[in-house]
């Protein structure tokens, strides 16, 4: 077996740091001047916003307040979605409370009709129309249907 190599590799060097430095110092006239003529152009935007900061500061502080009442008035959670949610709670308390009302009638009743016979016999005569013998029942007429306005068609 042969072992020779007849190109050696490219071996990488790193860069001397000197020479890093050398070319910064090189090109630090260029980066001033550069630099410079950045003030220069921006001199005037900067002198202007120096010169107003109190009014953009105002500004700014106006804006903020502005936005901040709008999304509390009128925001997911704000209020008039606040009020909205507030009264339909009012109103399903009040549906809840005449339910549990008439949940405890009907228990009362319930348990009136387990127990008294008064209430059986209540029922009794209301909803079935029994009587005792005896008794008579007079029921008052239906109500006779309107007539219908004149001149209009008959069927």
């Amino acid at each position: 077996m042969d072992f020779r190599v007849d190109k050696l590799a490219r071996i990488r060097t790193l860069p001397n740091p000197k020479d890093g430095i050398r070319a910064v110092a090189q090109h630090a006239p260029q980066a001033e001047a550069f630099a410079a003529r950045l003030i220069e152009r921006t001199r005037p935007y900067w002198t202007w916003a120096y010169l107003s900061r109190r009014r953009l500061a105002t500004t700014s502080v106006v804006l903020l307040t502005l936005w901040l009442f709008v999304h509390v008035t009128f925001g997911a959670n704000g209020m008039v979605v606040y009020r909205q949610k507030r009264a339909e709670m009012l109103q399903l308390r009040k549906e809840n409370d005449e339910l549990q009302h008439a949940n405890q009638m009907y228990g009362q009743n319930i348990d009136a009709l387990k127990n008294d016979r008064s209430a059986i016999e209540k029922e009794a005569r209301e909803k079935l129309h029994y009587v005792r013998p005896g008794e008579v029942v007079y029921y008052a007429p239906a109500p006779k249907p309107p007539k219908p306005a004149e001149g209009s068609a008959r069927k």
